[in-house]
């Protein structure tokens, strides 16, 4: 099995040539206030610019507006927009009609009901991408928040095959993660990060070649209970 890899929340230019020169098929960038990983319109052209053609680009919102997503379109000009709020199927479906977006379409996971649910954001969005719910906090962000799910679930609801695996995946746990889920593809962000914000370009590399099982990976059973599919 061939595994897409996506580097979520680059910032800097030597972050993104670590994911590019790794191997990593989607960069993705964060224009949410509240996060460390947050990039300005002007700030995420620059690094578009230097990505095109060379790695897919994602701009990830949280219910953004039409100005600011019109914004994005314009100036960033990203391949597939990522839609990581409360967007409901027929927001998902007016931004993919409005914006000409490919859609990456966030869904947290709390229990097997909430995948069974994402299959109504199927028809608009071209990848939905499974994550754990935020923390029960008043400043949680709604991702990158280094918590995963059971990832038994997605064996058991087997939602189409095309679907994207993230939350408290790291490149100790990934391939596991991709052995119980059954995804494809992966997308990660504080799990190469040595800091809040600030990716580790090791890291980004270690991620991408276990996921893409390009280097040997024994787990051990410690391990395996540390990251395994209930952290």
């Amino acid at each position: 099995m061939t595994v897409s890899v996506k580097i979520c929340g680059l910032s800097t230019e030597d972050t993104l040539e670590a994911a590019i020169g790794a191997g990593a098929d989607y960069a993705g960038m964060v224009f949410f206030p509240k996060s460390p990983r947050n990039v300005s319109v002007a700030r995420a052209a620059e690094l578009a610019t230097l990505a095109r053609g060379r790695i897919a680009i994602v701009a990830l919102t949280v219910d953004a507006d039409d100005a600011l997503l019109e914004a994005i379109k314009t100036r960033v000009a990203p391949d597939f927009l990522q839609l990581h709020g409360r967007e409901c199927a027929e927001r998902v479906a007016d931004i993919r009609r409005r914006f000409g977006a490919r859609i990456i379409k966030a869904v947290k996971v709390g229990s097997l009901d909430d995948i069974e649910a994402s299959r109504a954001y199927e028809p608009s969005a071209d990848i939905v991408l499974f994550d754990a719910p935020p923390p029960r906090a008043p400043d949680a962000l709604p991702g990158g928040n280094g918590i995963s799910f059971d990832w038994t679930w997605l064996a058991k609801a087997q939602p189409r095959p095309d679907f994207m695996l993230s939350g408290g995946l790291d490149p100790d746990n990934v391939r596991l993660a991709i052995a119980t889920s059954g995804s494809a593809s992966v997308d990660v962000s504080s799990g190469v990060e040595r800091a809040p914000g600030v990716k580790d370009p090791n890291l980004i590399a270690r991620f991408v070649r276990a996921a893409k099982h390009l280097e040997p990976v024994a787990a051990t059973a410690a391990e395996e209970d540390r990251h395994g599919p209930h952290r």
